[in-house]
C-alpha cells in the first residue's frame, strides 16, 4: 500500500464494521457485559493480552483504534497508544521505561517542555538526564552507562534544527545495550516523511496536536513502539492513567485523512519563502534542512521523504526591538508558539537560554517560522513589510 492509501484507509476496519466511512465517537467510560464469562474474556483480553477489546473507557474504543491503527501502519511500527498532548506523550513514554536510579541520555537540542520535566521531574524521582551535542553520532556510545535506559532523539531539533543521524545513534547505543530504548520525537517531519522505527529508533513519538491535527483545535499525542518494548509502553500507559478524549481523537483522525496533501503544499510554500529568505540581505542563516546549503541537508535527504513547514532565521544583526517591531505589524504570521495547523505562525527565537552542553553564538532573538497553506506571496508580501520595521530600528532610522 502507497502512503496516500494509507493516509485514506489506515485504521478504517472499526469504520466499515459499522457501515459508516468514519468511525463513530465513541463516548464511553462504563461497558458493559452480557454475563461474567464476556466480562472475563475482555478483561483478560485487555489487560493481559494487550488486545484492542472493548474492556472500559480508558483503554480505548473503536474510535481511538482507528487512529492508533493507521498511525502504526504509517510509522511501520508494531502498535500505538494516545495521549492528551504531544508533552503528555513524550512523558509517558518516558515514565514507562525509566525507574529511580537509572540514566537517561537526552539531546540538548530539544523541546523546551521535555527539558523541564527531565530536570524536574525526572530528578525528583532520581533519574539522572545527561544532555548531548546533537550532533555526536555514534559517539553516543562513549556516554552510555551500565545504568543508561533510554537514548531520547529529536532530530531536526527545536528551533536549532540540527539533524541527528539517528542509525549511528541507535546503532551505536544497541551495540553497546541491546536493551536501551531508544526514543525520536519525530513531529516535525511526521510519519508521512520520517520513518524512524525503520532506521533504529524503538520509540517515534508524535505531537499530533501539530501536523496530524492539521486545525490548530485538538491536543493530542502518540506513541509507536516495536514490538519488543510494546508491552511495557502499554502497561505504562495503564498504570498513568492515560486516556484522550474520543472527540478530539476523531478530529485527529479526520485531521490524519488529508495529511499528504496539507503536507506537500507546506513544503512547497515554504520551499519558496526560505529560499526568499536566503536571498535577504539580513539574513545570515536560514535552517532549514530541505535547503541543500543547510549543514543538515546530506541527513535530510538520506532519510527523510519530504519537508514540513517549520524552520529558523537567523539575521546578521538583531536586537529584541528589532524582532518585537517586525512580529507585533504582521498581518497573516500571527504569534503563536504552536505549529502544524493550516496557518501561518511566527514568533521570536532565544535558543541560547535552553543549551547546556552546546554553545548557540548566534545573534539573537532569531525567528522560528511555520508557513501555513495561505498564497506564498501573500506571505512574502507581509514579510517584506515586517522586515522594514525591522530594518528601521536596527538603522535607527
Amino acid at each position: 500500500m502507497k502512503e496516500d492509501t494509507k493516509i485514506i484507509h489506515g485504521g478504517g476496519k472499526n469504520a466499515l464494521k459499522h457501515g459508516v466511512v468514519n468511525t463513530p465517537v465513541y463516548r464511553a467510560s462504563t461497558v458493559v457485559f452480557a454475563n461474567t464469562d464476556q466480562m472475563q474474556a475482555a478483561s483478560e483480553g485487555a489487560i493481559v493480552q494487550q488486545k484492542k477489546v472493548h474492556f472500559y473507557g480508558r483503554k480505548g474504543s473503536p474510535t481511538s483504534w482507528t487512529l492508533e491503527e493507521a498511525l502504526t501502519d504509517l510509522e511501520q511500527g508494531y502498535d500505538t497508544v494516545l495521549a492528551p498532548s504531544g508533552l503528555g506523550a513524550v512523558t509517558t513514554a518516558l515514565l514507562s521505561f525509566l525507574k529511580a536510579g537509572d540514566h537517561l541520555l537526552m539531546v540538548d537540542s530539544v523541546y523546551e517542555p521535555t527539558r523541564r520535566f527531565c530536570d524536574v521531574t525526572l530528578a525528583r524521582f532520581g533519574v539522572e538526564t545527561t544532555y548531548y551535542d546533537p550532533l555526536v553520532g555514534d559517539g553516543i556510545a562513549a556516554l552510555m552507562r551500565p545504568n543508561t535506559t533510554v537514548v531520547f532523539t529529536e532530530s531536526p531539533g527545536s528551533h536549532t534544527f540540527e539533524m541527528q543521524d539517528l542509525p549511528a545513534v541507535s546503532g551505536a547505543a544497541h551495540a553497546t545495550n541491546q536493551d536501551v530504548v531508544v526514543m525520536i520525537d519525530n513531529t516535525w517531519a511526521s510519519p508521512l516523511f520520517h520513518k524512524p522505527l525503520t532506521l533504529g529508533a524503538d520509540i517515534s513519538i508524535q505531537a499530533c496536536t501539530k501536523y496530524i491535527v492539521g486545525h490548530s483545535d485538538v491536543m493530542l499525542g502518540s506513541i509507536t513502539a516495536v514490538e519488543k518494548h510494546f508491552p511495557a509502553l502499554y502497561s505504562g500507559r495503564q498504570e498513568l492513567g492515560v486516556a484522550s478524549s474520543p472527540d478530539d481523537v476523531y478530529l485527529a483522525t479526520r485531521g490524519l485523512r488529508t495529511l499528504g496533501v496539507r503536507l506537500r503544499e507546506h513544503e512547497k510554500n515554504t520551499m519558496k519563502i526560505a529560499r526568499w529568505f536566503q536571498a535577504r540581505p539580513e539574513v545570515d542563516r536560514v535552517l532549514y534542512p530541505a535547503l541543500p546549503e543547510d549543514s543538515g541537508h546530506e541527513i535530510w535527504k538520506r532519510d527523510f521523504t519530504g519537508a514540513t513547514g517549520l524552520f529558523g532565521v537567523i539575521f546578521k544583526k538583531t536586537s529584541r526591538e528589532a524582532a518585537y517591531a517586525m512580529l507585533n505589524g504582521m498581518e497573516y504570521f500571527p504569534l503563536g508558539f504552536s505549529w502544524g495547523g493550516y496557518e501561518s505562525l511566527m514568533c521570536a527565537s532565544f535558543p541560547k537560554k535552553g543549551r547546556t552542553v552546546t554553545d548557540w553564538t548566534h545573534p539573537e532573538p532569531g525567528l522560528r517560522l511555520h508557513i501555513g497553506l495561505e498564497d506564498p506571496d501573500d506571505l512574502i508580501a507581509d514579510l517584506e513589510e515586517g522586515l522594514s520595521r525591522f530594518n528601521a530600528v536596527i538603522t535607527g532610522g
